[in-house]
């Protein structure tokens, strides 16, 4: 094929993605992964429910604002109030569309909605009207879409593109599509709707059944155009489409596909880790593209092959995602311009000279325990830095941890409580355990500890180790983080930052559910 159609990346990370237990993310966060989703130039960047919650709405306000080059979209059901909300939430945007939704298969339509066919064509029909007055970009998806009746598809499909919706996606919400059946849907509904050539349609794939890149793809070989997917395949459930693996197999199997996309993979990886970091979801050593062992040979077939040709075992090369082979990057002599190029590299930026300087600061002490920083280090240290701003009632002071063998271990610290240092201490199953139970007897939150996760962030027994802490309280979701070359220091600082956000109410349940 001479020439090739656009594939629109829509990414839904910072909403769909966000849907995932535990995942939930302030604003900041988000505009700091908008900003980079933007350099990656992906085309459409959503970015929540602006009805959800007072924290969506300012999140999607705050991107909007951020993001110049990518159009922003918030999701809306398709009723007034969350049309408007949207609408007023996408104000600053450049570029910005409305995407609302309504349930199309027999199943939702009786049991979760109560309406008949008629009355569901007639509401979307009104609402994707009251969109396109607000917005002249305005998305419409048929929830359950892979599990509605066709000749329904049909009607519905038609009547929204004649009311101004300029994209319709048929998204497989519960993972039920299968490759081959998904796309033929596409095919006969693009084929047979007499004005499908005024809009374009999209997929929206989640993976219970593992198929979710499979199903995106068969759709674009069959008239698809935009795919809407997230970082890491992050999202509710078993997740969705991997933004990285759609890019990278429409790039790699440019001799199949008929499409092509404006995205630069090469910030591909530092999203992934950025994402990872702030979400504290892992992602997988054997994840394609961005897990730790995707271009890793252990064979020694393999090795021999890749020394002599990358070709005979390498598909793409490690550096167009955005690995890099730079083993130190930095060190105890550089500079304060220096580091601040390089997290500009990294696609981190502050806010204020305040930030930056702490951000440094953190840099040189780092420096004087770890003789060779890398990239990874430098992401996870910023994580206090780039933290939203919140009243820290629990701040640290100081550890003692003993361990001995047939000795319960026993963590002794100092806490500073609302100003006022306080000493505590506790023994518990291991170090971790008992600081966490040192803590809690000055904090008493009764949150419960959902997730543990240390992470060694580069190689080598001098690693800089990240620590997730997740709490749950009332039903109210923190990821705390934490970073220090001493795990169970990492350990307390994460514990810490956690009980905080609880403290502020940072973080709230997140009840809407979209497509």
């Amino acid at each position: 094929m001479s020439s090739k159609d656009n594939l629109i990346i829509f990414d839904t990370t910072l909403r769909d993605g966000e849907q995932s237990p535990g995942a939930s993310m302030t604003k900041d966060e988000k505009v700091r992964i908008a900003k980079l989703l933007e350099k990656m130039q992906v085309d459409v960047i959503e970015a929540g429910f602006a009805i959800a919650s007072v924290g969506d709405f300012e999140a999607v306000k705050a991107v909007a604002g951020a993001v110049k080059d990518s159009t922003i979209c918030s999701l809306a059901r398709a009723v007034p109030g969350d049309i408007e909300r949207a609408a007023e939430a996408l104000k600053g945007a450049n570029s910005g569309r409305i995407h609302t939704f309504i349930a199309t298969s027999p199943i939702h339509m009786q049991y979760k909605l109560q309406m008949e066919p008629d009355q569901v064509l007639e509401q979307a029909v009104a609402m994707v009207k009251l969109a396109r007055n607000l917005r002249d970009d305005v998305e419409f998806s048929l929830e359950d879409g892979s599990r509605s009746e066709y000749e329904f598809q049909c009607r519905i499909i038609e009547a929204v593109i004649d009311a101004g919706a300029s994209t319709i996606n048929i998204p497989d919400t519960v993972g039920y599509g299968e490759p081959e059946e998904y796309g033929a849907m596409f095919k006969r509904l693009i084929d047979n709707i007499p004005n499908a050539d005024k809009a374009i349609f999209s997929t929206h794939c989640h993976n219970d059944l593992g198929l979710a890149v499979a199903n995106s793809l068969s759709a674009v070989m069959n008239g698809v155009r935009q795919v809407e997917c997230t970082v890491n395949g992050l999202g509710e459930r078993a997740g969705n489409a991997a933004l990285e693996e759609i890019v990278m197999g429409v790039r790699t199997r440019a001799d199949i596909f008929p499409v092509t996309t404006r995205i630069e993979p090469v910030h591909i990886v530092p999203t992934s880790r950025l994402v990872s970091s702030i979400t504290g979801f892992p992602v997988q050593p054997n994840k394609a593209i961005v897990g730790a062992n995707a271009f890793a040979h252990e064979s020694g077939i393999h090795q021999d092959g890749v020394l002599k040709h990358r070709e005979t075992y390498e598909i793409m090369s490690a550096e167009s995602v955005g690995w890099n082979t730079n083993k130190l990057v930095l060190g105890k002599h550089s500079g304060r311009a220096a580091v601040k190029a390089r997290f500009e590299e990294l696609g981190i930026s502050f806010d204020n000279q305040e930030a930056l300087n702490e951000a440094f600061a953190n840099f040189k002490a780092l420096a004087d325990k770890k003789h060779e920083i890398f990239d990874e280090d430098l992401q996870a240290l910023v994580s206090d830095v780039t933290a939203p701003e919140i009243k820290e009632k629990y701040q640290f002071s100081d550890l003692e941890a003993t361990s001995r063998s047939g000795v319960k271990p026993k963590a002794s610290m100092k806490l500073s409580v609302d100003g006022t240092e306080q000493a505590t201490e506790a023994e518990g199953d291991g170090l971790v355990d008992a600081s966490f139970k040192a803590i809690e007897k000055i904090a008493n939150s009764q949150a419960e500890l959902q997730l543990y996760l240390v992470s060694a962030v580069t190689q080598g027994t001098d690693s800089l180790g990240e620590v997730t802490v997740r709490l749950e309280k009332d039903g109210v979701i923190v990821n705390g983080l934490g970073a220090d070359t001493d795990v169970i220091v990492a350990s307390v600082k994460a514990y810490l930052n956690a009980l905080n956000m609880l403290e502020a109410g940072i973080l709230k349940a997140h009840p809407q559910k979209g497509v």
